[in-house]
């Protein structure tokens, strides 16, 4: 059992935190203009994911409440960068699939965004970053598997 007071444990808490605020501070300067972070997120999701997905399934991929996501969405799909349909199987349930638009948004907040990415990886190192990539994503799936 670990002190709940545990320096190493606050410490790596407050990096954490500290570099997520940074880094979301950095990157939204950058994305195009009238794009939010939440925006990119979404986007960036649908076209990794390359299929529909569900408003209740991006809300619990991005751990946010339903009505959040259903924000973000419409704010995505006024700009043209989604498309929300009825899913055709259960007319309760809306289904959106990033849209052309979309992708080249996406892509045009990649290309801005990329810079500042290779530069912080080549700053650190390669070889840090391949060694902190797998204890992040441990941290990240521990952390997840809490909700």
């Amino acid at each position: 059992m670990t002190d709940k007071n545990d320096p190493l444990a606050v410490a790596l808490f407050s990096e954490i935190l500290m570099t997520e605020q940074l880094t979301r501070n950095r990157i939204s300067r950058l994305l195009p203009k009238g794009m939010e972070l939440s925006h990119f997120s979404v986007l960036n999701h649908l076209a990794h994911v390359g299929d529909e997905r569900s408003p209740a399934q991006l809300a619990k991929a991005f751990h946010l409440t339903r009505g959040a996501m259903t924000n973000t969405l419409s704010k995505l799909e006024w700009a043209g960068y989604v498309h929300i349909r009825p899913d055709w199987d259960d007319a309760r349930r809306k289904m959106v699939a990033i849209s052309p638009a979309g992708r080249a948004a996406r892509d045009a907040a990649i290309a801005v965004i990329s810079p500042l990415i290779g530069e912080t990886v080549r700053d650190l190192g390669p070889e840090n970053v391949r060694a902190a990539v797998p204890v992040l994503r441990t941290l990240r799936k521990n952390l997840s598997s809490d909700d």
